[in-house]
């Protein structure tokens, strides 16, 4: 009788092993692929798990508890979301992401309603790769978002669009002085220094800096919302009039 030594693996073997195919697809860029698939570990480890735990257990024991269901659940979200509070979104994030052109505000940014294009992150995993990926994608979608509350901060906050505007005026006299006038090194370096305390002192009588501080939160917050829940789509989206469109014969 063969020893179990003499069974090798066939080199050409279909199987791929999990960690290779997923290397894979994250190197090719089918990330869409990996998202999707991502949940269907645990969809069938979850419908798998009652059945053997009925088949193993004695014809005396009661049915399980709820709440272990539910703790477990409150467990797997509360992993997540430690997972995205702990995670840095802009660390594959690089000039050529800012200098790509803008995503389609309906078609890609938002997409279909329902769940076909939002779902909550089952595993961390899955959240990183999502942030990560949609940053990189939308980087120029959430820039403007971030502009615009901005101005919507500054639109609330009369006397912080004042200030700012006040700094730029005196940016713009220190400009306009060193330009037209001919100044001293010594006397232009003590009108920048008059600059920069004018400034700093109109945007703390202003409040600016509070306003900047809630543009900025509230931009992260709806960042981070927006790149966790929207699923991962192929980074080409497929064009609709070519979709019926038959192959015509070619005419010498």
């Amino acid at each position: 009788m063969a020893s179990s030594s003499s069974f090798k693996p066939n080199p050409l073997s279909l199987s791929v092993p999990d960690p290779a195919l997923d290397r894979w697809l994250r190197d090719s860029g089918y990330l869409d692929l990996l998202d999707s698939t991502a949940t269907a570990p645990s969809s069938s480890s979850a419908s798998s798990a009652p059945s053997s735990t009925a088949a193993a257990a004695s014809p005396t024991a009661g049915p399980a508890s709820p709440s272990s269901g539910v703790a477990a659940d409150v467990l797997a979200f509360a992993r997540t979301l430690a997972s995205l509070l702990a995670l840095n979104p802009f660390a594959r994030l690089s000039s050529a992401d800012l200098a790509a052109p803008t995503p389609s505000w309906s078609l890609a940014f938002v997409g279909p309603p329902g769940s076909v294009s939002y779902s909550w992150p089952p595993t961390p995993t899955q959240a990183r790769l999502r942030v990560q990926e949609n940053v990189r994608r939308y980087a120029r979608n959430y820039a403007a978002l971030a502009i615009l509350v901005f101005a919507c901060c500054l639109y609330r906050m009369p006397m912080a669009l004042l200030g700012m505007l006040a700094s730029l005026a005196v940016w713009e006299g220190v400009r306009y002085c060193r330009d037209h006038w001919t100044l001293s090194p010594g006397i232009a370096q003590a009108l920048l220094h008059c600059a920069q305390i004018a400034t700093a002192i109109l945007l703390y009588i202003c409040n600016l800096q509070f306003a900047l501080v809630y543009a900025i939160g509230l931009s992260y917050v709806v960042m981070m919302l927006h790149a966790s829940l929207r699923k991962l789509t192929p980074s080409k989206l497929p064009d609709p009039g070519n979709k019926n469109r038959r192959a015509q014969p070619r005419r010498s």
